[in-house]
């Protein structure tokens, strides 16, 4: 399995239904964490291609959509809860 970086704008407020279906989708993932506001990692044995266009299903036309494999890559972080960084230690 890989993990994935996902990252989001939807041009529209937070609170928005398409925010809601776009999170409930990516929380379906069984391995998933939530280190930033529009930023989730997940780790499965899709590709970013299939998990972007599960994704762009979910949205609208001018809304913007990221997904980079982020498996065994390094990365740093500051203000970030303990629970996703331990979260990333073991999964990134």
């Amino acid at each position: 399995m890989n993990t994935y970086l996902i990252s989001y704008d939807l041009r529209i407020p937070e609170t928005a239904e398409d925010y809601k279906r776009i999170i409930k989708h990516i929380e379906s993932y069984q391995y998933w964490a939530k280190p930033l506001k529009s930023v989730w990692f997940i780790k499965t044995s899709k590709d970013q291609s299939a998990i972007r266009d599960e994704l762009k299903v979910l949205s609208d036309s001018n809304d913007g959509i990221l997904v980079i494999n982020v498996t065994n890559k390094g990365w740093a972080t500051v203000g970030i809860d303990s629970k996703v960084t331990n979260w990333m230690k073991n999964n990134i």
